[in-house]
């Protein structure tokens, strides 16, 4: 019987409630001072917790499709991602250079504001590179994970998050050389540091970098709302934050400033899970000169309204329908923007709502997708779709100069 089943659903209720009900009927007779009464009335209340929470769980993944079977919630999915549509992946990108040996003894060569501090950015120490293996700790084999704070000069929002800069950044053969960059967002409320430990994003580009796979790219890792613990959805409030300036306009700007990453339009890479899908499509789509590509990991299309929102919209339908990126595609001049949808086919609606997204796409919007057949809403899956997202990416990104 499957995890999502709706007999095992049924099952589940019925079994709770013939818990409850026996719990009501014994209950009486274990009202006796004894120790094995005692033991018996835990018994039953653990029981009877134990069944309630199993069926309410079964209920809440039901609906949110957090995981679609067993094995997917045991983590013992691995089936490869496939992209198919506009724009597809080639298996290698001939102009990677990520097979370069590492030349020992890399320097940064990040542009310093006086006391070392990369301008722009604030430095607050290093952190390890989850998986990075043998040579982890050397920059020029591994690269670095700076944790950082990204202050907003034009918004006045900041908030805290990690940059992975590839071992090429410190190997002789780079220096002053620039290197193309990708934001990536979580959803909501995640925390940056899942980007690092759970979904393993350096650790992922690192071996992919080893494979030719992808070129050298900086990975800025962060969170997709700077005003937590509200949810902004990546929207610029009327009277309120100004999310999207933040994450469109202060964040490359701290980031050109700070490292070694390509200047100009159109050189830069957006990337997330679940809001933060929602985020990078958004961003693409409304600033696609900043963001020419954009990545969604199980995002949704349409910004979320509930207590964790609040109005983004200061009330106004119009602001409301421009961030419903359907209705964007249907009403508004369409972007020149490349877009990877990937999902996996079990996850709840969102498959579904991303090929309908796709076959609504006409140039110079191009969309392809990445699906895994069994997976739900969870960072097994993302995991399974991250490596040829990143591979996607890096075959639509400039070269490092």
């Amino acid at each position: 019987m499957g995890l999502t089943s709706h007999k095992l659903l049924a099952l589940a209720a019925l079994l709770a409630g013939f818990t409850v009900l026996g719990t009501l009927w014994v209950w009486p007779r274990l009202a006796v001072r004894s120790w094995p009464a005692v033991f018996l009335r835990l018994g039953t209340v653990l029981v009877t917790q134990l069944a309630l929470l199993g069926t309410l769980g079964l209920a809440v993944n039901d609906h949110f499709v957090f995981y679609s079977s067993w094995s997917d919630l045991l983590g013992r999915e691995r089936g490869a991602a496939v992209i198919q549509g506009a724009g597809a992946t080639p298996g290698r990108n001939p102009g990677a250079p990520g097979g370069t040996p590492a030349a020992p003894g890399g320097t940064p060569g990040t542009p310093a504001a006086p006391g070392g501090t990369p301008a722009g950015v604030q430095v607050l120490g290093t952190a390890e590179i989850t998986g990075a293996g043998p040579g982890g700790h050397d920059p020029a084999r591994a690269g670095r994970l700076d944790r950082v704070r990204l202050p907003g000069a034009t918004t006045g929002l900041s908030t805290d998050g990690y940059v992975y800069l590839p071992p090429q950044y410190f190997q002789p053969g780079y220096q002053g050389k620039r290197f193309p960059a990708v934001l990536v967002l979580t959803g909501f409320p995640g925390d940056a540091t899942n980007l690092v430990t759970k979904l393993r994003y350096p650790a992922t580009e690192l071996a992919l970098l080893g494979q030719g796979a992808v070129k050298p790219t900086v990975l800025v890792l962060m969170r997709p709302s700077p005003t937590m613990p509200r949810d902004t959805e990546c929207e610029d409030v009327p009277h309120g934050p100004q999310a999207q300036s933040y994450y469109a306009v202060d964040v490359p700007a701290d980031l050109r400033a700070g490292y070694r990453v390509l200047d100009g339009p159109r050189s830069l890479g957006v990337m997330g899970d679940s809001t933060g899908g929602y985020c990078a499509v958004k961003l693409g789509m409304v600033h696609p000169d900043t963001f020419p590509v954009a990545v969604s990991l199980s995002g949704y299309f349409k910004a979320a309204d509930d207590v964790t929102t609040g109005d983004l919209f200061g009330g106004s339908p119009q602001r409301r329908d421009e961030a419903d990126l359907n209705w964007r595609l249907a009403h508004l001049p369409v972007p020149a923007l490349a877009v990877l949808l990937a999902d996996s086919k079990e996850d709840g609606s969102t498959y579904a709502d991303s090929s309908a997204f796709a076959a609504a796409a006409r140039p110079p919007l191009v969309v392809a997708q990445a699906t895994v057949d069994r997976g739900g809403h969870n960072f097994t899956t993302w995991n399974r779709l991250i490596p040829p997202s990143l591979g996607w990416l890096g075959a639509h990104l400039p070269d490092v100069s």
